[in-house]
């Protein structure tokens, strides 16, 4: 049988974070939980990881570097050939944790930044100072020669801000901005509708992004927007360009380090792209709680290869809805985990996406009059 490529690893080591963050997709505890994997079983999934393939590493959380032993996890993968990165808040980011993740092999950090002023940032984090110790950290990042990354979550408080943040991010030399579309899965649950973007203004980001992603003053992605391909197949003709010459298909500019920036379609959940939580569950994504085993039971290579959830998100053919009509759906995809967390059904079509494929009709509900006759 052949396997889907797998291209990136997402590994929440821990819960543990010193930040209470209103949108964080794993409802980050202060305290690190006992059932976070340990050092030696942490090496384990990294030789298994790298005996399926030789994705990018992202190493997450909660905070990374709340674990100790970050630094040689990441060491341990660097030397099985794995490109290495490390998810941050920035704020304990110091010029000595950037030096030794250096050391470890990691090759990127990326840090999350939801607003140019510190009152914004500072309230979506729940902790005043937030912003001022994220900047610090970036600059930690930049003097060790860690390749920079700057994550933005977006909803209705910062949408504004987002020209000034694309300035500023620019302005500090970042190799990457990454914008990521809120999914309403632990503590996004609670974010109040009044922050959630509607789908209208989804799409005027994505094509907001679009614009300033050929500018190619630095990376550019629409996370948790696989939509974002579907307005790149769209425009790129009326622009003269082939789709493939679009970024993230292909950046402009450095790409950055190992090839950070290589990308080949919309939702990869389960077939280029799976998470490992603090538990060991492998999942289709961070925001898709469901499980295809655990890493403690099956070795991560065999979930990987054999796991009987990823049948369907493998094949076009199983989305439902509009999706399943969609005439980009390969290329899209839609987002499962935000199909999963407003429906409960991780095949339904996306719920943010405003497109209408052409030949779809939407079925009309069935009134109980007709029924009865």
């Amino acid at each position: 049988m052949i396997h889907p490529r797998l291209r990136l690893v997402f590994w929440e080591l821990t819960r543990g974070c010193n930040l209470r963050c209103v949108h964080c997709r794993a409802a980050a505890e202060l305290q690190r939980s006992p059932d976070e994997l340990v050092l030696e079983e942490c090496r384990t999934v990294v030789d298994s990881i790298a005996s399926a393939g030789s994705p990018i590493l992202v190493l997450t959380g909660g905070e990374p570097l709340y674990r100790p032993d970050v630094f040689d996890i990441a060491a341990h993968a660097a030397s099985r050939g794995l490109r290495v990165a490390v998810a941050s808040n920035g704020t304990l980011m110091t010029d000595d944790a950037a030096a030794r993740l250096k050391a470890s092999g990691v090759v990127r950090v990326s840090i999350s930044l939801d607003g140019v002023t510190a009152d914004t940032h500072d309230g979506f984090r729940g902790q005043s100072g937030a912003f001022e110790a994220a900047r610090r950290g970036m600059e930690a990042g930049r003097r060790a020669g860690l390749s920079l990354q700057v994550n933005t979550t977006v909803v209705n408080r910062n949408v504004d801000q987002l020209p000034a943040i694309y300035d500023a991010v620019a302005g500090w030399g970042a190799d990457a901005w990454h914008l990521f579309m809120l999914v309403p899965v632990g503590c996004g649950l609670e974010v109040a509708p009044s922050e959630q973007l509607g789908a209208d203004t989804y799409e005027r980001i994505l094509h907001w992004i679009y614009t300033r992603a050929r500018e190619g003053r630095m990376e550019m992605r629409a996370t948790c927007a696989p939509h974002y391909y579907r307005v790149i197949a769209q425009r790129a003709p009326l622009d003269g360009l082939p789709v493939t010459d679009v970024p993230p298909h292909r950046p402009h500019g450095p790409a950055g380090p190992g090839g950070l920036a290589s990308m080949t379609r919309g939702c990869l959940a389960g077939t280029g792209v799976c998470f490992i939580s603090y538990r060991g569950e492998v999942q289709p994504c961070g925001y898709l709680p469901i499980s295809a085993g655990n890493v403690r039971r099956t070795p991560f290579k065999a979930i990987w290869e054999e796991g009987d959830l990823w049948r369907s998100f493998r094949d076009p053919r199983a989305l439902e809805g509009k999706c399943g009509a969609c005439e980009y759906k390969v290329l899209c995809g839609g987002c499962r985990a935000r199909a999963y967390g407003m429906t409960g059904n991780y095949l339904g079509e996306e719920p943010f996406c405003v497109y209408e494929p052409p030949n779809w009709q939407r079925p009309c509900p069935i009134r109980p009059a007709e029924v009865a006759s």
